[in-house]
């Protein structure tokens, strides 16, 4: 029996319609998991990592002319292939799941601790890219916030950032806001790009066949000073394409009060092909480059050591009896070990109450950034206030001043940031 069908799927749209809340909280069905934890999504942002690093390769070579105008052209072309890395990353984070497995699915919720780590081998002909490595980490569990580094050493590149989710429901869809962000840094071109997470929403529940599409903005900011600014819409009643963009690069933010300011417009499918030109515009299949094909361009797959090589807290020798049992459809057997798998949660969080203690997160660290003094010189603030994007843990991408912009208070401004130290001590997980 289809979930269509099903009385299970007409009684959890009941409850998802009345519950008063954040519905990241609520229990779901088995018949609607996802054999994935959310501490996996982290590897989405590095499945093309010859894109991640290309920006490094993006400069001026020894001798040729050091003048203003090839700088900014650098600058420019480094932003494009941000951009570029940017909107690859984003068939796998958002249809992933639809295309392997008919639906959107619901991710298993990571408990405390919970930690995913693996890496990429250079598979570049020229060998010039090295080894990529990431760590993830559940580092909250209330509100539940995902911390995570992606890190190249020999090109001296790293990505950290977190990400959590606030969800509602809305008529016929659920509505989820992004919280966190990502930063992008390039050592040896002391650059550093501040990445949001734009809002989407769940269709086709009515349906019983769920796909996730993207709204609102979201933006880049380099600390060259330009800005890439990208809309999402999905298809309309009438017109329109599933999971389209329009990005426009501009100078700087005040330049991107005006789309005629742009420096260059990209448009298209982000699961599928997307066009560029020089200028405000909209790029067209016929005359304009082609600037991305996520059909074409393959997604690299992390390599993560076997089950019985991993620590019990990593995730998926913690959800293997889970994992097996969501794809084995066996929803009794997945309702029996995930409550053990909570039950063990509890007692933990009851023996730390007992004892006065705190868990301890293993690699990251939450930043308070209401004192200068503590605050990392990881350029956070700057390109936040460049940008004009509020500086507090609040929807990404919102803007100075606007309805979900908050006062400036110790606790709204915590962010989590990689401490490498902790990793290059580490002894009990490895790559």
């Amino acid at each position: 029996m289809s979930m269509a069908s099903s009385s299970s799927w007409t009684s959890f749209l009941k409850s998802i319609a009345s519950f008063n809340g954040d519905l990241s909280s609520l229990t779901a069905p088995p018949f609607i998991l996802s054999p994935y934890s959310l501490t996996e999504y982290s590897e989405y942002w590095a499945e093309h990592p010859d894109l991640l690093i290309a920006p490094n390769f993006i400069c001026l070579e020894p001798g040729m002319t050091s003048s203003e105008s090839a700088r900014t052209a650098m600058e420019l072309k480094r932003m494009i292939a941000v951009t570029r890395w940017f909107i690859s990353t984003l068939r796998s984070q958002y249809c992933s799941r639809n295309e392997s497995m008919g639906t959107e699915k619901k991710p298993l919720n990571p408990f405390l601790g919970e930690v995913f780590v693996g890496k990429w081998d250079d598979k570049s002909s020229e060998k010039n890219l090295g080894e990529t490595f990431l760590l993830s980490e559940q580092v909250s569990h209330h509100p539940p916030e995902t911390g995570y580094a992606i890190v190249n050493k020999k090109n001296k590149v790293t990505l950290q950032g977190y990400n959590g989710i606030r969800t509602w429901f809305s008529t016929t869809t659920l509505n989820i806001k992004q919280y966190g962000h990502a930063l992008l840094s390039y050592g040896e071109l002391d650059e550093t790009y501040l990445v949001t997470l734009p809002p989407l929403h769940i269709e086709g529940l009515i349906t019983a066949s769920p796909f996730v599409e993207l709204d609102g903005t979201s933006y880049i900011q380099a600390s060259n000073g330009l800005i890439a600014v990208i809309e999402y819409s999905g298809r309309g009643y009438f017109s329109g394409k599933k999971n389209s963009f329009k990005a426009r690069i501009f100078r700087d933010q005040l330049s991107a009060q005006s789309k005629e300011n742009a420096l260059v417009s990209i448009a298209g499918q982000w699961s599928g092909k997307s066009y560029i030109c020089k200028g405000y515009g909209s790029p067209l299949s016929k005359g304009d480059q082609l600037f991305h094909d996520a059909q074409w361009k393959q997604a690299e797959g992390l390599t993560v050591k076997p089950i019985e090589e991993q620590h019990p807290l990593e995730t998926r020798k913690a959800w293997k009896k889970v994992a097996d049992a969501i794809k084995a459809a066996d929803y009794d057997l997945i309702a029996k070990e995930k409550t053990i798998i909570e039950n063990q949660q509890r007692e933990m969080r009851k023996k730390e109450a007992e004892n006065e203690t705190k868990w301890e997160q293993r690699w990251f660290d939450p930043v308070d950034y209401t004192s200068l003094e503590g605050a990392p010189d990881d350029r956070f603030l700057s390109l936040a206030d460049m940008a004009n994007l509020s500086s507090g843990n609040v929807p990404s991408g919102t803007t100075k001043g606007s309805k979900y912009d908050v006062p400036s208070t110790t606790e709204n401004m915590k962010h989590w940031r990689l401490n490498l130290e902790k990793w290059e001590k580490e002894t009990e997980i490895k790559l």
